[in-house]
């Protein structure tokens, strides 16, 4: 096993690591011994067995056999890295009683679980301003999440928000997998380093092809490197909040309108986006057939081919297919029953 390797498996572990790698080594002992007696004295398997383990207890009992000089040694040998590595494993189990570290690693334990059982999740990568942000309204829409946060006092933030996430260096392979790398649905890379937001870019395309990544950048300059790194679309938080307060001035009623169909807005309005499977009743059909606006009450505003082509103010007679996306606004009541009929 590398150094790396190891290292990787001593952060993972983490308190446990000297209880485990205590273990290991007690084991590692034992069958060398076993193997020694075959070699040294003769024995056989059972009769070796049996003396190494009733001399790493130290019970007391006689010898299987008389021993040789050499088995007297060997013998000598078991005892004295027996009783330390007892010691050892008494001591490490004794430092984490002490230090209270078992409620904290039965927390992870659950927490990594419940990691493990979220599919087609939302994994964002970094809990400051921005991803926390980011957080927070993919919670409010009800769909799962999982943070990546290396800093203990954002990881505290977390716990206080009930929320699940890894705790350790997003650029690290495996605490990507241990966040559900290969089973999520898409990424945000918001950290606040715009090269680890390329590195994770580039790592998340490689363990998942299929996921979409959206990245956060700094300079407008940047974004063509993380669109090669892989991003399926890079977003840069100054410019776009420099954008909305400026329009917020300059189109005001539209603006509000759009905060208006934002989730949360306590009104029953919302803008949605609803894509057409196979199994859909709308494939095949124009929108005046669907009888959309009289079923659910809802305004179809747009319609994203399956290639990338957006359609806005669709014609009536637009026929609807496969693989599309409707843009939407309505009621609640109103989508989730558009949403029955579209997946």
């Amino acid at each position: 096993m590398g150094w790396p390797r190891l290292r990787r498996l001593q952060r993972r572990y983490g308190a446990l690591w000297p209880l485990l790698s205590g273990l290991v080594s007690l084991l590692v002992l034992f069958f060398a011994g076993v193997y020694g007696y075959m070699a040294v004295e003769g024995w056989s398997y059972l009769e070796s067995f049996y003396m190494v383990l009733i001399t790493l207890a130290t019970v007391g009992f006689e010898e299987v056999r008389p021993l040789s000089d050499d088995g007297m040694v060997l013998t000598s040998v078991l005892i004295l890295l027996g009783v330390g590595n007892f010691a050892f494993l008494i001591g490490s189990f004794t430092q984490i009683l002490v230090e209270g570290r078992i409620q904290t690693i039965w927390g992870r334990h659950r927490l990594q679980r419940a990691i493990d059982k979220q599919h087609r999740h939302i994994i964002v990568c970094g809990y400051g301003r921005i991803g926390s942000i980011a957080v927070r309204e993919i919670v409010r829409e009800g769909l799962p999440v999982v943070c990546v946060e290396k800093e203990d006092a954002l990881v505290r933030r977390m716990e206080d928000d009930d929320v699940l996430f890894v705790h350790g260096d997003a650029t690290d392979d495996d605490v990507l997998r241990r966040a559900g790398i290969e089973r999520a649905k898409s990424l945000i890379a918001a950290l606040s380093s715009e090269a680890a937001n390329v590195y994770v870019t580039l790592t998340a395309r490689q363990m998942n092809p299929g996921l979409h990544i959206v990245a956060r950048a700094n300079e407008e300059s940047h974004i063509h490197r993380l669109e090669r790194a892989g991003a399926d679309r890079v977003m840069l938080p100054h410019t776009l909040g420099g954008v909305r307060m400026a329009q917020s001035v300059i189109r005001p009623t539209v603006t509000s309108f759009l905060e208006l169909t934002a989730a949360g807005n306590g009104l029953d309005l919302t803008m949605e986006e609803l894509p057409i499977s196979e199994r859909s009743e709308l494939a095949g059909v124009n929108l005046i057939d669907s009888k959309i606006r009289q079923r659910f009450n809802v305004i179809v505003i747009a319609i994203k081919r399956a290639d990338g082509q957006m359609l806005f103010n669709p014609p009536a007679t637009l026929e609807m297919q496969a693989g599309d996306t409707l843009l939407a606004v309505g009621g609640d009541e109103g989508l989730q029953g558009l949403w029955e009929i579209t997946s």
